[in-house]
């Protein structure tokens, strides 16, 4: 009969601390001390016989120096995490035309536009759009409930009439079933040219249509076609 000995659960290894920021808080634990050592030396030195000044200068200067480094350290990693964080990636798609996943898109030029898509044939839809505050100022039924993308463009007018004025953020809101009056999983787009990238918080946002989107929500990306100026030829002139 063999015996099988028990094995014990493997457990991972903590995660490294951040060296430069424990190299910051021991500067700062160093200086401090340093700070005190040197006032009580001052208070009880030989007054015949006083420290010489330049040695605690050139201390002071070796210890500025070093938390120098570390804060160079520190933006080097920000950088780096910058990079990570797509903002690089997000920079080169300045320029062209991306559909990324958002319920939210700017009303510009009097136009507020987005694609939802149905994951199947729907029995019934209902396009609502909210402004910041969650107040419906918009909603219809759209006639067209097949499986797939649809455009909308909501005109920037709320339920009494009135035109809102451009550049403000508004979310749409599609609520779909299906015969059987089960919820359907509706995914809404917007999509435009890119004219800017942003970074808040360490997240990185593109600018399409005049609002944010998260970069990471691309899901497609287009270069805009180019356009050519026909010339006419001209006819020279008879002698």
């Amino acid at each position: 009969m063999s015996v099988t000995a028990p094995t014990s659960p493997v457990t991972a290894p903590p995660a490294p601390a951040d060296a430069t920021a424990k190299g910051i808080a021991s500067l700062a634990d160093n200086f401090n001390t340093f700070l005190t050592l040197l006032t009580t030396q001052l208070k009880n030195q030989d007054p015949t016989s006083p420290l010489d000044s330049n040695q605690f200068t050139q201390q002071l200067v070796q210890m500025t120096g070093v938390e120098q480094q570390l804060n160079a350290n520190t933006l080097l990693k920000q950088v780096v995490s910058n990079t990570s964080n797509g903002i690089s990636t997000a920079v080169s798609l300045i320029g062209k035309n991306v559909k990324a996943a958002s319920d939210t898109a700017n009303l510009s030029g009097g136009q507020a536009q987005w694609t939802y898509n149905l994951p199947t044939a729907a029995a019934d839809v209902k396009v609502e759009v909210l402004d910041s505050a969650g107040n419906v100022l918009h909603a219809e039924a759209p006639t067209n409930r097949t499986a797939g993308d649809h455009a909308f463009s909501w005109n920037g007018k709320d339920l009494s009439g009135a035109q809102l004025p451009n550049g403000g953020t508004y979310t749409l809101r599609v609520t779909a079933t299906d015969a059987n009056g089960a919820t359907l999983a509706t995914t809404n787009y917007v999509q435009g040219i890119v004219t800017g990238v942003t970074q808040a918080n360490g997240a990185t946002s593109i600018t399409v249509n005049g609002g944010p989107v998260d970069w990471s929500k691309v899901v497609s990306v287009v270069q805009p076609a180019q356009t050519t100026t026909a010339t006419t030829p001209t006819t020279p002139a008879a002698a």
